[in-house]
């Protein structure tokens, strides 16, 4: 067991953007409308029933790029009301317009936001300095802390361990959501500054908690947060084998979710549909997830919480046929 005491041991960030956090789908009607009832309801169910003391909004796997301004806002308005006095609510914002991002921000904070979270400009591929600039104004624009975005996969453009540290002097830039797949560069950073480290990608959410991270911000957790939420609980009780042990309960629906097939909102959205839980459907350009697909993401899920065994990974206890 790790003592806080043993000047050896990664020390975790108090971050202001919680520990476990769900990547939050965003809930459509059946007519493709924002359906903010909806977005209550599952905020509660994975806050209350699934023991996330966060969510994230309007990021990837909450199709922010095919909701409008207003249905950002209108969403996080319904989730702060929802949940916000029991768990941390971090906004999107970022987009590939820095003006745009800071209109966002601004919005965001009057909306009650607790957080923002902002991804690297993507598509235009600025330069280190230009991407500096980008998040620094961003910052500047609310007084509220910023979990900056690193997902080069999809935005064309890493952030530097380099610009992480300049980063990291300002302020209000508090944290980072890492999907870069590069612990090197992250236990650099970890190392050499105070960011709170989320792991974007749910199989780097033991490996990068053993580092030092401040959590996760889960896409499986949309489906199984109690699964999530018991790797870190796990870990944070001194037992890093049964840590160990649920991290890899959690492989099947992580490669299932998460994997080459579809999205993370796809798949998300199948499994909450299918559970009965508000989801709805995709916005295009994305397709819904077929009957084979489904089928593979349910048995995925099973198979996780057969894993997990305890009843209280469980959530739901069993899944529907």
């Amino acid at each position: 067991m790790n003592s806080v005491t043993d000047p050896l041991a990664p020390q975790v960030a108090v971050s202001p953007f919680g520990r476990t956090a769900t990547a939050m789908i965003t809930p459509f009607t059946a007519d493709g409308e924002l359906d903010a009832d909806g977005a209550q309801r599952l905020a509660t169910h994975l806050v209350d029933d699934g023991g996330c003391d966060a969510l994230v909004l309007s990021g990837t796997t909450g199709e922010s790029p095919t909701t409008s301004d207003a249905e950002k806002e209108a969403l996080l308005r319904a989730v702060v009301e929802a949940v916000g006095d029991r768990a941390r609510i971090t906004a999107g914002v970022g987009t590939s317009d820095t003006r745009h991002s800071v209109a966002l921000a601004r919005s965001a904070e009057r909306a009650g936001a607790h957080g923002l979270l902002v991804v690297t400009p993507y598509y235009s591929r600025p330069t280190q300095e230009a991407v500096t600039h980008h998040l620094r104004t961003v910052a500047d624009a609310t007084g509220l802390p910023v979990m900056l975005y690193d997902i080069p996969g999809r935005t064309g453009t890493a952030l530097s361990a380099a610009t992480l540290l300049r980063l990291a002097a300002h302020p209000r830039i508090a944290g980072v959501k890492d999907c870069g797949n590069d612990l090197l560069k992250s236990a650099k950073v970890l190392a050499a500054t105070g960011l709170a480290y989320y792991a974007g990608c749910d199989e780097q959410i033991l490996p990068l908690r053993a580092l030092g991270g401040a959590g996760c911000i889960s896409t499986a957790a949309n489906a199984a947060p109690r699964a999530v939420c018991a790797v870190l609980d796990a870990y944070d009780a001194g037992d890093t084998a049964e840590a160990a042990r649920r991290q890899l309960a959690l492989v099947p629906l992580i490669e299932a979710v998460t994997g080459t097939e579809a999205p993370g909102s796809v798949t998300a959205k199948a499994l909450l549909n299918h559970l009965g839980l508000p989801a709805g459907p995709v916005r295009g350009p994305l397709l819904a997830a077929d009957a084979p697909l489904t089928s593979r993401l349910v048995d995925a899920l099973r198979t996780t919480l057969d894993r997990t065994a305890d009843a209280d990974t469980a959530v739901p206890a069993a899944v529907p046929g």
